[in-house]
């Protein structure tokens, strides 16, 4: 007798436990972890960054216009209305029911409801402190012990393989929804973004990770150790790791949703420049022409 028709029904019977949950429950999620609140605060900087990043990869350098052009598309693309629909969807797709109620459960609990406003502090701080915090200039007091433990949150809570998964994800998108906007290839435009974020992910991961974990020490220093180990036990069950890795796509569909964006403002923006450039060039009046007795 075949196994296949059992596989089947055990399939069947399996898919309902671990479907998606619904808009509005996935919703609740990212309000109870303030997804808006930390992400919101970071936009403010993006345009800048995003120039940044465009003048760093430029072969030539870019005019008043194009920087200019660059700074709007970010200011329009990196926008928490771009954001929120793609990254609660995420969740929805990561999240079953059961989960999903667990999680609402812990966060709302008073060691989830100390763990947000954290990072809601966190997200808050200006870029002077961020560095300083970083680069472990400021820290605040420990000890070997709490360091070990702040090693296994920022492992549990894969701090730097979702951010790199997001700086990686944004410049793609941007890249792609560039190529839309000029009329190149987007498809060849992403496997060579694939292709660069690949071979650099491990040298980026090993050059974050020590930053963002004093970057976690320095955001849940009010926390007590015991309060910590409480916290990683969380992270390290099914329940926690189920969250991370939903946490971090959205947070990654987030990003790529307004890189694209961005990407698709800036290839017009850059495209009407190029067009204006060349009627420009057009209209100009030709040389006078030389006579031998002028040469």
């Amino acid at each position: 007798m075949t196994r296949l028709p059992l596989i089947s029904l055990a399939l069947i019977c399996w898919r309902p436990a671990c479907a998606a949950i619904d808009m509005d429950t996935a919703a609740r999620i990212y309000e109870a972890a303030a997804v808006r609140d930390q992400v919101r605060a970071s936009l403010s900087a993006m345009p800048g960054r995003i120039r940044d990043m465009f003048v760093a990869e430029a072969k030539t350098p870019l005019t008043e216009a194009q920087l200019s052009a660059i700074k709007d598309a970010a200011a329009r693309g990196f926008r928490i209305d771009v954001f929120e629909p793609a990254a609660i969807a995420a969740l929805a797709e990561q999240l079953d029911e059961p989960t999903a109620k667990k999680v609402l459960k812990f966060l709302s609990g008073e060691l989830g409801t100390r763990m947000v406003a954290a990072d809601k502090a966190l997200s808050s701080l200006d870029e002077p402190t961020i560095d300083k915090v970083m680069s472990g200039e400021v820290k605040p007091p420990g000890s070997p012990g709490r360091e070990a433990l702040f090693g296994k949150l920022e492992a549990a809570a894969r701090s730097t393989e979702s951010t790199v998964q997001i700086f990686s994800s944004m410049g793609r998108a941007v890249a792609i929804g560039t190529a839309i906007g000029t009329g190149a290839d987007p498809a060849a435009v992403e496997q060579r973004s694939h292709k660069a974020a690949d071979a650099a992910r491990k040298d980026l991961e090993n050059g974050m990770r020590e930053p963002l974990r004093r970057y976690m020490t320095y955001g849940y220093r009010d926390l007590s150790d015991a309060e910590l180990r409480q916290l990683l036990s969380f992270l390290q069950s099914k329940v926690g790791t189920r969250y991370v890795n939903a946490y971090t796509a959205a947070m990654a569909a987030g990003f790529d949703s307004m890189g694209k964006r961005c990407g698709e403002q800036l290839g017009g923006s850059l495209r009407d420049l190029a067009q204006a450039q060349a009627q420009t060039q057009t209209l100009q009046p030709a040389p006078p022409a030389t006579t031998p007795a002028q040469q």
